[in-house]
């Protein structure tokens, strides 16, 4: 009797061990689906670079960054919800449309299952396309007032402390996401860059200290998103190294980023901003964050 027992027993967990062997180990969290969130501004969002798959309220282009990887990689869900104009007041709030409208709050498009979040904003935080357009003059240098001279006076540079102060916002905001999509790899993408050294006056007309001061505050930008993203465990993607000789002083067909005129031939629509190429060529960039270590692989 003890002698069947112990041959039932060993067949049963040979059994057992056969019908585990059978069943497939649980996928990791880097095999699972991919659900792709994109949020952010006009800079995210492609405004106005055609074809438009929203004009109205957020003015988003259908081949923005995010748009052009979620038809490369087919995620089994694509959320694009960046927006022309926005802060990041606007990840937890609604948002006025452009036009008419009201975009839903950014972080309503997190989920538990998400598994990749980019995030361009910050630059309309800080008021930096004010700040350029206030920068612009018609006049040869020396004759008008410097933009750089009226945000430094009195030796306190007015913008750097206003980027500095926003800096942790940041942080804020990967922490938030995190909450929301606690699986998923946050990559925080940053602003490509836009003028080349000493300007190209009067091409575009900004004087050749004050296309440098712009230059360094979005570098000082740039820079202090990729420390929060550091200091929060998130990625960050450097638009401004690939971009460089290709700002706004270039040609149409070599610049990713227009200048004060909006162009047809580039398809830019939107002054200061990223045209088709500009978007195209951010790709690689956010794709290469994506398929590093945690991220998405194909």
């Amino acid at each position: 009797m003890n002698s069947l027992r112990a041959r039932t027993v060993a067949a049963l967990a040979a059994t057992g061990l056969l019908a585990g062997a059978l069943i497939p180990a649980q996928a990791s969290a880097s095999e699972a689906p991919m659900v792709y969130v994109a949020m952010g501004d006009s800079f995210a969002a492609g405004s106005l670079v055609l074809p438009a798959k929203e004009v109205l309220t957020c003015a988003r282009s259908a081949v923005n960054y995010a748009s052009l990887i979620a038809a490369e990689l087919k995620p089994a869900k694509f959320r694009d919800v960046t927006c022309g104009g926005a802060t990041t007041t606007h990840f937890a709030n609604p948002q006025p449309g452009i036009v008419l409208g009201q975009a839903a709050p950014q972080y309503d498009a997190l989920s538990a299952d998400t598994t990749v979040v980019s995030v361009g904003i910050g630059g309309n935080d800080i008021g930096l396309v004010g700040l350029a357009f206030s920068c612009v003059n018609l006049l040869p240098p020396g004759v008008g007032t410097s933009c750089k001279a009226t945000n430094t006076s009195g030796g306190v540079d007015k913008l750097a402390q206003k980027i500095d102060a926003f800096a942790p916002t940041y942080g804020t905001v990967i922490e938030q996401i995190r909450q929301r999509a606690p699986h998923a790899k946050i990559l925080m993408v940053g602003y490509p860059t836009g003028i080349r050294k000493g300007g190209c006056w009067p091409v575009v007309p900004v004087w050749p200290t004050d296309a440098d001061y712009l230059q360094a505050a979005l570098t000082r930008l740039n820079l202090r998103m990729a420390q929060q993203a550091s200091a929060h465990g998130a990625t960050y993607v450097d638009l401004a190294t690939p971009s460089v000789g290709h700002d706004m002083c270039k040609p149409a067909g070599t610049r990713w980023i227009e200048g004060l005129i909006p162009s047809v031939t580039t398809n830019g629509l939107v002054p200061l901003h990223p045209n088709a190429a500009g978007l195209r060529n951010a790709v690689p960039a956010v794709r290469a964050a994506m398929a590093g270590s945690g991220g998405w692989k194909d």
